[in-house]
């Protein structure tokens, strides 16, 4: 029994110590480029829209500047210093179904791991089995009372252990482990793209009500010319063709109006989706000048993005996992070792168990080597492989994709800057002409033609600018997704929530 104990223990050692089989993960290095775009182009934005005055209008129309380096908020949403929009984001956070399911299977995946740590140690299970017996007369009685007929009263553990020999488990362990902190970035990534919607369903609102608005504003102008063509067809000083042209031309603008209070009343719609609420719920009403275009961005270099998307640390997780499995499916075409022990008591009654001399033990030790499996175990290596690669290639294809975004949204802040100024110039002279054109038209200096002409310029003008003040505010929110979101500044009670049953305390699973 001693020497018995002595080689258990010795195999145990062997299995803790030893060096685990397969790849060791390498956290892949920085990426090459050390700017976003081409090289040397200037990293401030700026448009100002046709003087001050108008830069301070409230038409999005201000100068921004990228600070490379900048560090990004927690609750960056709070840079567009709207009270609704910061209370319509919480709202989301607390009371979003996607949310609450990507928690759920965070909670998931680190109870599996604390599983798959459960194997690092002896499996014991208890057993209490009383028996009736009776033995044929064949054979001597069987108990020590040489009785035909007794019972049996059997308490025993049976205790296993596999030790670690080739680092399996450790492998399994290390998997389980990336997968967790996949599913933890994955909840950020959750965090950010509700946030991001948030925000976003809002610029597109206020957008829609201004285009809406702008579109009823020109209706009304269109119905009063109408009624004046008709008075002056009356009068004689027009005919029934330039009657029917301005009733042609407000008869188009008013079918607009339906489409846009279509998706006006959609978008409601998806707001409330957004935030856990019914179709039918009221929410907030935004417009375009209760949201502020921020003056100051942040911007990350590449070497730091990789640390702050979740979609390239989540690609990262998986890759780790992939590789670990790697180690498992090795592991497991290797010669491996368990160990055994079920000491227990046979008594022919309960209080016989407390009795010296009915105690019964057995240990016992098995090497086990596959010798013929179809080739199941070698080609669950080869999988294994193969899905390391794809892992890895996943990763440079999340990796190029994510700096792809951040060049895109570059992109945009600056021509988007410039779209707008020359947007609000256009609409600015659009909107003289027509109040030109409308005094001329009182004393019959314009055509009816020319009139109408005027009229759908400045509607198309005045929808465009609409579109390009939600393009700027659209533009940074698209840079704060894209490079994060700053979840790593956030606290624990601005982070979504977690079961308060759960082992890692609070949110700081959430947390690098």
């Amino acid at each position: 029994m001693k020497h018995t104990l002595l080689i258990g223990c010795a195999l145990i050692a062997l299995g803790v110590s030893g060096c685990a089989v397969g790849p060791d993960f390498k956290k892949p290095g920085s990426p090459g480029p050390t700017q976003y775009g081409q090289a040397g182009q200037p990293l401030t934005s700026q448009a100002v829209l046709g003087g001050a005055e108008k830069a301070e209008s409230g038409l999005q129309g201000g100068a921004q500047t990228l600070h490379p380096g900048q560090d990004i908020p927690a609750q960056w949403w709070q840079v567009f210093h709207s009270p609704a929009l910061d209370k319509l984001v919480r709202k989301a956070l607390d009371n979003s179904p996607t949310l609450e399911s990507a928690r759920d299977a965070l909670a998931a995946a680190q109870e599996n791991r604390l599983a798959q740590q459960s194997a690092f140690y002896p499996s014991i299970s208890g057993s209490f089995n009383p028996t009736r017996n009776k033995t044929s007369r064949t054979y001597s009685p069987v108990p020590n009372s040489n009785q035909w007929l007794y019972t049996v009263h059997t308490a025993q553990l049976n205790i296993s252990y596999v030790p670690d020999l080739w680092g399996g488990v450790r492998r399994g362990v290390e998997a389980a482990k990336a997968l967790r902190d996949a599913q933890r970035d994955q909840l950020r990534a959750v965090y950010l793209t509700l946030t991001s919607s948030v925000v976003q369903a809002a610029i597109d609102y206020a957008a829609l009500k201004a285009q809406l608005e702008t579109t009823e504003s020109l209706i009304k102008i269109q119905r009063d010319l109408l009624e004046s063509a008709r008075k002056q067809e009356k009068a004689g000083e027009f005919s029934l063709n330039d009657v029917a042209l301005q009733r042609t031309a407000l008869a188009q603008n008013e079918a607009t109006l339906a489409p846009l209070q279509k998706q006006l009343e959609q978008q409601k719609h998806l707001i409330a989706a957004l935030v856990g609420d019914m179709p039918d719920a009221p929410q907030p009403e935004f417009t375009l000048n209760d949201l502020t275009l921020p003056s100051d961005l942040p911007l990350t270099v590449p070497a730091r993005l990789v640390e702050q998307r979740p979609d390239i640390r989540t690609a990262q997780a998986n890759w780790h996992a992939a590789c670990a499995q790697v180690g498992v499916a090795v592991a497991n075409r290797l010669p491996n070792v368990q160990l055994g022990a079920t000491p227990g008591y046979a008594a022919a009654s309960i209080a016989q168990m407390a009795a010296p001399g009915y105690g019964q033990w057995a240990v016992m030790a098995m090497i086990t080597q596959p010798l013929f499996d179809g080739g199941l175990l070698r080609h669950q290596e080869n999988a294994a492989r193969a899905a390391y690669d794809q892992a890895a290639a996943d990763y440079r294809s999340t990796l190029i994709t994510a700096l792809q975004d951040v060049s895109d949204v570059l992109t945009a802040i600056r021509t988007d800057a410039t779209a707008l100024a020359d947007t609000a110039e256009a609409a600015t002279a659009s909107g003289d002409s027509l109040r030109i054109a409308l005094a001329q038209y009182r004393y019959g200096a314009v055509s009816q033609v020319a009139m109408i002409t005027v009229q759908q310029t400045h509607l198309q003008t005045e929808l465009a600018l609409a579109q390009s003040r939600a393009d700027r505010l659209s533009d940074t929110v698209a840079l704060f997704q894209a490079l994060g979101g700053g979840w790593w500044n956030s606290k624990d009670s601005e982070l979504p929530r977690n079961p308060s049953w759960h082992p890692d305390k609070g949110l700081a699973v959430l947390l690098p």
